[in-house]
């Protein structure tokens, strides 16, 4: 597995960027090789990417989410993927978007990739065309702020979670 973390520092509040963080539809205009994104579920997400001349089609899950702190996925099929975008309040106006995931690289393109940085490059490049969408914008163009707790790690039960028996809590 590859791994990635980037930020960038946005000129909007912390509310502002989450919010457009979760209209995943909107991804397309900011994200090099991403074609469509179709929300499916409230936490489940059909990708059509074309990288290198490589289309693929894969569906993502939200695993975790809570508004205005963290969205954490996996795919659930196609090439294995997953990660989380956390939201850090700076200041009433300034928010910092950090991006950790992990990718496995499956043809030997994609390990080249890897190996020279390309997809690091990419996600950089990526969250730059975030800041200047979102505050070129200066507002969001819709949000969700539906909560989804993490499953359960092994060992524990739903009620060792941290945040067992949040109102709107899934699991519960």
């Amino acid at each position: 597995m590859t791994t990635i973390e980037k930020s960038v520092d946005v000129e909007v509040p912390v509310t502002t960027a989450y919010n457009q963080w979760t209209q995943f539809e909107s991804f397309p205009r900011f994200m090099e090789g991403v074609e469509r994104i179709t929300q499916v579920t409230p936490t489940r997400t059909h990708w059509v990417t074309k990288i290198g001349g490589v289309t693929r089609e894969f569906d993502a899950e939200i695993t975790e989410q809570h508004p205005d702190e963290r969205v954490a996925w996996h795919t659930v099929d196609g090439p294995p993927q997953g990660g989380v975008v956390t939201f850090h309040r700076l200041d009433a106006r300034k928010t910092r978007v950090h991006v950790q995931m992990e990718y496995d690289p499956q043809t030997l393109t994609e390990k080249a990739g890897a190996a020279v940085g390309l997809v690091d490059h990419r996600v950089s490049g990526d969250l730059e065309r975030f800041k200047e969408f979102i505050e070129g914008r200066g507002q969001e163009t819709g949000g969700w702020r539906g909560d989804v707790s993490r499953p359960p790690q092994a060992g524990e039960t739903r009620h060792d979670l941290p945040d067992a028996g949040r109102p709107g809590d899934p699991l519960r």
